[in-house]
């Protein structure tokens, strides 16, 4: 059994959401892009946890169900912004709270609150205390909550960050730094890029969609798969495990990588970390972007007004990457032609393209327009959800409902074979399937969708 988690996303009273994210409208946007398991977000918020309580009930262990799409579940997560001085510097780290229920999340609540946070003022609300004290705080109210450092390369507010973070997970969470089971990878990294850092050999790695919008839900996400060995000595044969019985405790000791669970991470989808906002060293205002190996060159001074530049998310992976390490990743083409990036016994992964960009370049049209949203909701009446049109389902019946032409564009995806302008200094990179000559090619002549 696999189990899609989407555990890292915002609430509608945090800064910068769409007012349109609320439980109703989360749970059904869930289901068609194919959640199983979705984050609540912002639950240190009262007025959201006001509206969590209202909508959610209680369903197995610890997680929590939606009465209109009772298929889809709930976990009880949160980001918090940390911001301090440690080593004189100011720190800037995030970091995602995953919780076992409404009474450890209120437990909580009232330290934060005791320590002068003010929860009020943003559904990601920012605290005075370090990041070893917020995992002091919350793993001495409850041993089974999880402290998951967020998009940890992204310079300005993470782990890793060039402009306010640390080089390693110690420095950052001293003697609790034991308590750091997984991090998560954020839109501007892969998991390859963090297989070579040595502390993260035994730590997992997840990918969530950090989602402001409906839209952007599963834009990444953490697929979990049931261990068959433990599942059949509970349940005597294989494969019967109804999502009804999951619990917290089963995420949880994935993400711990407990041998005896009933779960453990499967794989992950990525979204281009070249298209995240930080990817290359640059300066977007001179105009200035650079790969790893022309900083290495050049090093981090613009050229063009002479301050240092914003150092992007590769050349700080090769800082702290062991280098002996940096080329484990190798390639394997699934049944649908999935391009699967594999590294030893790590967790797979696939890298992605979300349908409505893949849908709006292919019909040469804006994602909100009307011929976008008619054609994605045709796709996800006849195939069920966005990940089943984009990892499972053939070529041949996507081309069936949709035509030769998107589906040559999920194929393409599916293999790899993308054009990308990576971001830099604070500018989304651009992921695109066809070069401006082959999309005037194909322009002028239809090409067939199996000619090879």
């Amino acid at each position: 059994m696999e189990l899609v988690a989407d555990l890292h996303l915002h609430s509608r009273y945090s800064r910068a959401v769409s007012p349109k994210m609320i439980v109703p409208e989360i749970a059904f946007w869930a289901k068609r892009k194919g959640i199983d398991l979705v984050g609540t977000a912002d639950w240190t918020h009262p007025s959201w946890l006001k509206e969590l309580k209202e909508n959610l009930k209680p369903a197995e262990g610890g997680l929590f169900s939606f009465d209109q799409e009772p298929e889809i579940l709930f976990l009880l997560a949160t980001e918090i912004a940390s911001i301090y001085s440690q080593g004189g510097r100011t720190r800037r780290i995030h970091n995602l709270v995953l919780v076992p229920g409404f009474q450890t999340a209120e437990k909580i609540i009232k330290v934060l609150k005791k320590q002068g946070a003010n929860l009020s003022s943003d559904g990601r609300p920012i605290v005075g205390l370090s990041a070893q004290n917020l995992v002091d705080l919350v793993l001495a109210i409850d041993k089974s909550c999880l402290v998951i450092p967020c998009h940890i390369w992204t310079p300005w507010f993470s782990l890793y960050g060039s402009r306010s973070g640390f080089d390693s997970i110690r420095e950052c969470f001293g003697s609790s730094a034991q308590y750091i089971y997984g991090i998560e990878t954020g839109l501007s990294s892969d998991p390859a890029m963090n297989w070579p850092v040595g502390e993260l050999k035994n730590r997992a790695i997840l990918s969530f969609s950090d989602a402001h919008s409906l839209t952007k839900l599963g834009r990444e996400v953490t697929v979990f798969k049931t261990r068959s060995a433990i599942i059949n000595a509970h349940d005597g044969k294989q494969g019967s495990f109804p999502l009804s019985r999951l619990t917290y405790s089963d995420i949880a000791g994935a993400i711990r990588n407990n041998p005896a669970g009933r779960f453990e991470i499967g794989y992950t989808v990525e979204f281009y970390p070249q298209e995240g906002k930080y990817h290359w060293t640059g300066h977007r205002h001179c105009g200035i972007k650079q790969p790893p190996e022309e900083t290495k060159r050049r090093g981090v001074i613009c050229p063009v007004c002479g301050r240092k530049l914003t150092v992007g998310v590769m050349d700080r992976v090769r800082q702290l990457a062991d280098q002996d390490q940096m080329d484990m990743d190798r390639k394997a083409i699934g049944k649908t032609g999935l391009n699967w990036i594999r590294g030893g016994s790590r967790p797979p992964y696939v890298m992605m393209v979300p349908l409505p960009e893949i849908l709006a370049e292919v019909l040469e049209s804006g994602i909100a327009s009307q011929v976008v949203q008619r054609e994605y909701e045709r796709l996800i009446a006849d195939f069920d959800n966005e990940l089943d049109v984009l990892l499972k389902i053939p070529v041949k019946e996507i081309a069936g409902t949709s035509g030769e032409k998107i589906a040559m564009g999920i194929k393409k995806v599916r293999e790899g074979e993308v054009f990308i302008d990576p971001g830099f200094d604070g500018e989304f990179g651009k992921v695109k399937i066809w070069s401006e000559a082959k999309k005037t090619a194909l322009g002028r002549k239809q090409m067939s969708l199996f000619s090879g």
